[in-house]
């Protein structure tokens, strides 16, 4: 009884998932308003259609030979060989010491002597 039910249920179900038919605005209600700059109210078809910056058409266009790449003038080493700048000498400022007068940032933990 109950797989007769559902087997129903399910077929009508499927029966309504296949028709087709035109959109149309709800009774009593009207299609959008013409945008501003366009000279005709759009119909619903142009109103789904997926324009092609959503939906951009792909390039399948294959290699037709092996090339190497073009010298690229952006690809320059670093100027001193990649290591970190280092403090002048004389500064005496390590990274993780505090300028005095200044407060530690909220939730740091303060060094003795503060």
């Amino acid at each position: 009884m109950k797989l007769t039910r559902i087997i129903l249920v399910s077929s009508v179900l499927l029966v309504g998932c296949g028709r087709v038919a035109d959109l149309k605005p709800a009774a009593g209600q009207s299609l959008p308003v013409k945008p501003l700059m366009a000279r005709t109210t759009p119909t619903p078809a142009e109103l789904l259609a997926i324009p092609t910056y959503a939906k951009p058409s792909r390039v399948d266009e294959l290699m037709k030979r092996s090339e190497p790449r073009p010298q690229d003038p952006f690809n320059l080493p670093p100027p001193t060989g990649g290591s970190a700048p280092s403090l002048p000498p004389g500064s005496g400022n390590a990274p993780n010491q505090q300028q005095p007068g200044t407060q530690p940032a909220p939730g740091m933990p303060t060094t003795p002597g503060d």
